[in-house]
């Protein structure tokens, strides 16, 4: 495996993502993968020095850590993992590779716990929008996702579940920490502020 595999294996996960995901993933969407997943792993291995091997891995682990949603939304990081064992192969991994891979995507099921650094770096990646300035925005995506497929909840019952889950994270690399700490501090302190607003209104 190197990095002509790495682009195959992108390349393959694209157009996967492009064609085949379903409607009403306003955040599980490729955005997700392209924007969210993608430059925050890049930017952990970076300051993990990671290089070689260990970085294809990961990437190509990143790539198709959501590609089972075309097929699930409930149980879409197996069907992922079996993705990759099925494809993978075909274009030059080696059965340790997809092994490890597996792994790797198996990290983000939450409740979280991942074992490697891959899978820690990936682990926080996936969750990288909690300390980001765009949080606020992101978590309205995620509630209209959860609400196109029948999962409605309250303005109350929203918000402060999303406070009792970023207030109950913690990013498992000092590097996404370093990163992202402060950010979710803020994001905490919004919630805070805006579920303060609406009990006050009520």
């Amino acid at each position: 495996m190197n990095a002509d595999n790495v682009q195959q294996a992108r390349e393959y996960a694209l157009v996967r993502l492009e064609r085949d995901l379903p409607p009403g993933l306003f955040y599980h969407g490729m955005e997700h993968t392209l924007a969210d997943v993608l430059p925050a792993a890049q930017a952990l291995a970076e300051a993990q020095r990671l290089e070689g091997e260990s970085l294809h891995l990961l990437l190509t682990a990143a790539w198709f850590h959501d590609l089972g949603f075309i097929e699930a939304r409930v149980g879409h990081e197996a069907v992922s993992a079996r993705l990759a064992s099925e494809v993978l192969p075909g274009l030059g991994y080696s059965e340790e590779q997809v092994r490890i891979i597996r792994g790797i995507i198996g990290a983000t099921v939450l409740p979280q716990s991942p074992a490697t650094i891959l899978e820690q770096i990936l682990a926080d990646a996936d969750l990288d929008v909690l300390g980001r300035d765009d949080f606020m925005p992101r978590t309205v995506d995620l509630r209209r996702e959860l609400a196109f497929f029948g999962q409605e909840s309250t303005d109350l019952e929203w918000y402060r579940g999303q406070l009792k889950f970023v207030q109950a994270h913690t990013y498992f690399t000092a590097s996404a920490r370093a990163r992202r700490d402060a950010g979710k501090a803020k994001n905490i302190a919004d919630l805070k502020r805006k579920l303060a607003e609406m009990n006050e209104r009520a």
